[in-house]
């Protein structure tokens, strides 16, 4: 099983790979399928030296052409018709003799011989001849009627014994003439025969074959003769109609024919339905009915590679009924039978053929998917034991001198397969570098070939249009910006949205509790980045991190391991001595399709922090990062597109200059951005940063310093960290007996935390609950509010 992404060359380096190895193979027997004279249900199934089976096919063909000639002149010959004659004069003398002297006798004594409907009998005449009547025999004396029973008792006892003799003496006659057509049959037969016997005689099957043709031909021997011109009566068209001979049995059905085959065969079947890989049994129609024979049993693909190699799609393999199972049977039963496999659905059974099966020899290549490799192989156990060779294909290689080489010569091949113009060495380098741009990787390169075919015939079409004499890099450039015009038109709409304010995103200032996230959208043939706002609201209470996407269900499970990660990364770094009291919720604004992936972490976990600590983000900046508990900075996919669809969105609102994105540096590598982003960056008008840690990305949105906790467990003044565990210290205090937030002044802890009991409390102190206050919550007679720094 061959498994890799579609257009990463594996049908074509599978056929190519075969061609070199089938040359040093063995080139297979022959195959055909002869009359079975024992049972015409049951085709032979015979095999030849490679090239013999057409050649036997013609020597047959001639062999029944010269029996139908020369037979037919052999029972037409003087010779022939001499004997035969001479057989039958004898048992006409014979007949003569014996009832002529049984007429004789019978005259002398009164009778004569009379033919009836009931055969001969005897009868009693008078003297005139004529046969006596019943009331003339009754009217004679008894003894006279006596006498006449008498005789004609012993002389029908006598006819009836010439009768027997005669029948016996037709029979022999019989024997006789058909010993004589044998005679002067085989006398042909054998004559030709013996030259196929000697061509083929080292193939027992065959040698048995000519035996159980050359018994049909006797026991046949009128589909021999010519046509009989005797008068079968007084009208010609009032002779019976006789069936025309058919000579269809004597026919060799080739077929599988290796005459021109070079070493082994390499079939590969596109469409493998269960008759084009196992061959079919053709019908054709005479006078309404479906007729069929053995010359009409028609070879498969399995039949053709028979000996050799046989490629199949997988999935069409799997998309076609019957194939995939009858494919299993035959290589674990090693051979090839043909059968009707409708049968077993019909309500009435019909007769069909069985021919005899093929002992199998092949190597099965199957060609898919990853998927369906996994899926077949965990579901169906026959598979593990039938295909046990996996071949992997990469959809990457190392981008290095011998496959930039290698690339180039790729180019240069299908510029000749195809006629196209031919390639300078800028329009190559950039054929190379969006190889390496769909390998989403600096130092690898793409290996599927099917898509930079295509950018190479367009690249040639473009430089056509130009009425070019070769292609240069800027008409590859063109071919991919017209691909992606051809593609993009849902990225402009959420573009054009984003500018006139329907979806919301910010490009400048600062704000708290707000960053700009990056996600990507896949279009199967296209993907592009979308940018997202992120929100964070904070408040004290117990109820923790709240995933809005989670509670309303639209959140994946990537998605929801993410924030679980960002909860527990907070306690180890804040609740690390004494618990903290928090309630928080996250959510993407606007969203309205289901958000999966970790690449948000890290902007979750700066929205979360700003709005904890009051200090806004800016948001001339995007970010995209994963991050593990740890608070380290781990690499996500998609950073090309994340980059570019918020550097369009900036380019297009004009920027001023700041704009940027935040990424993880282990993604640095994956950088493959268009010319256009490059330049911005590489001209101060756009930024990319790359970090590590999470607090390096918090210094750059902030721009104050993120700050390392000391040996006592706390954060230096003037730090956002410090900002952070000091406003957690005070909602923490606000939540405990008898604070200022407590479960007994405050009972709404966003939901999460324990409910208010009025009721329960007023039992408990035995006084009146008192009236709300309308002074600030919070604020002390004689004391001005202000914060703990």
């Amino acid at each position: 099983f061959i498994l890799g992404e579609s257009g990463t060359g594996k049908m074509t380096s599978i056929k190519n790979l075969l061609k070199k190895l089938s040359r040093d193979k063995p080139v297979p027997r022959d195959w055909c399928y002869l009359y079975n004279f024992k049972d015409p249900d049951a085709p032979l199934a015979v095999s030849l030296e490679p090239g013999r089976a057409t050649v036997f096919k013609a020597d047959m063909e001639r062999l029944v052409k010269h029996l139908r000639e020369e037979m037919a002149k052999i029972f037409e010959s003087k010779e022939y018709e001499k004997q035969k004659s001479r057989l039958m004069e004898g048992i006409q003398k014979k007949q003569k003799d014996a009832f002529g002297g049984l007429e004789e006798e019978a005259k002398q004594r009164g009778f004569s011989i009379r033919k009836t409907v009931s055969g001969l009998l005897i009868v009693p005449v008078k003297k005139s001849g004529d046969p006596l009547s019943e009331e003339e025999f009754e009217a004679l004396p008894d003894e006279d009627k006596k006498l006449v029973e008498k005789i004609g008792k012993e002389l029908q006892e006598k006819l009836n014994d010439a009768v027997r003799n005669m029948r016996d003496s037709e029979k022999g006659l019989k024997d006789q003439l058909e010993e004589l057509e044998k005679d002067a049959a085989l006398s042909v037969v054998d004559r030709y025969m013996e030259e196929i016997r000697t061509k083929y005689g080292e193939d027992k099957r065959v040698m048995q074959y000519l035996d159980d043709m050359r018994g049909d031909i006797l026991a046949n021997l009128e589909d021999f003769k010519g046509e009989d011109d005797s008068p079968g009566g007084a009208l010609p068209f009032m002779k019976p109609q006789k069936a025309e001979p058919t000579f269809n049995r004597y026919v060799v059905n080739v077929l599988v024919n290796n005459a021109d085959t070079k070493g082994a065969p390499c079939v590969f079947e596109a469409n493998p339905t269960y008759f084009n890989l196992f061959g079919r049994v053709e019908h054709k129609f005479q006078y309404g009915v479906a007729v069929t024979d053995f010359s009409m049993i028609k070879a498969g693909a399995v039949q053709r590679a028979n000996g050799g190699y046989l490629i199949i799609d997988a999935l069409e393999l799997l998309r076609n009924i019957f194939a995939y199972d009858a494919l299993k049977r035959a290589l674990r039963d090693r051979e090839v039978r043909l059968e009707d496999v409708w049968e077993q659905y019909r309500l009435v059974t019909t007769s069909s053929l069985k021919p005899e099966a093929i002992p199998l020899d092949v190597k099965v290549i199957l060609t898919g998917s990853p998927y369906l490799y996994y899926l077949l192989y965990n579901m169906d156990e026959e598979y593990r034991e039938l295909f046990k060779v996996k071949a992997d294909f990469d959809s990457r290689m190392d981008r290095n001198g011998e496959s930039i080489r290698k690339y180039s010569e790729f180019v240069a091949s299908k510029c000749g397969e195809d006629s196209l113009l031919p390639f300078n060495s800028t329009a190559v380098a950039k054929v190379v570098e969006h190889g390496s741009r769909l390998a989403g990787q600096q130092n690898k390169l793409s290996s599927k070939f099917g898509e930079i075919s295509d950018l190479i015939k367009e690249a040639n079409y473009w430089a056509g249009v130009d009425g070019m004499k070769g292609v240069g890099g800027e008409h590859v450039d063109k071919a991919l910006q017209e691909k992606i015009y051809r593609s993009n038109r849902i990225e402009e709409r959420m573009t054009e949205m984003m500018m006139e304010g329907t979806l919301i995103v910010q490009t400048e200032g600062k704000k708290v509790g707000q960053i700009n996230g990056l996600a990507v959208l896949g279009m199967g043939d296209y993907s592009f980045g979308k940018p997202s706002r992120i929100t964070a609201t904070t408040y004290a209470g117990r109820g923790g991190v709240i995933n809005i996407e989670r509670e309303t269900k639209m959140s994946g499970k990537i998605h929801e391991k993410a924030i679980l990660i960002l909860t527990h990364y907070l306690g180890s770094r804040y609740a690390a001595k004494k618990p903290i009291s928090l309630t928080a919720s996250i959510t993407f604004e606007q969203l309205y399709d289901m958000v999966e992936g970790d690449s948000a972490t890290c902007a979750e976990l700066y929205v979360l922090l700003s709005s904890i600590s009051g200090v806004p983000l800016r948001q001339d900046l995007a970010i995209t990062g994963s991050m593990d508990q740890h608070g380290d900075v781990q690499p996500i996919g998609g950073v090309n597109e994340k980059i570019e669809g918020f550097y369009d969105l900036c380019r297009l609102r004009g920027g001023n200059g700041s704009c940027g994105v935040v990424i993880p540096r282990k993604n640095v590598m994956h950088l493959m951005l268009k010319q256009e982003v490059r330049d911005a960056v590489k001209d101060g008008k756009f930024f990319i940063y790359a970090i590590d840690t999470m607090d390096e990305g918090l210094e750059i949105l902030t721009g104050m310093p993120a700050g390392q906790v000391d040996e006592e467990g706390n954060y230096p003044e003037g730090t956002i960290n410090h900002l952070v565990a000091t406003r957690l210290a005070d909602w923490t205090a606000a939540m405990k007996p008898g604070g200022k937030n407590s479960d007994e002044n405050n009972n709404d802890n966003g939901g999460n935390g324990p409910k208010a009991n009025p009721g329960k409390a007023r039992k408990k102190s035995g006084k009146a609950a008192p009236k709300k206050s309308r002074k600030p919550a919070g604020k002390k007679p004689g004391k001005k509010p202000g914060k703990k720094s």
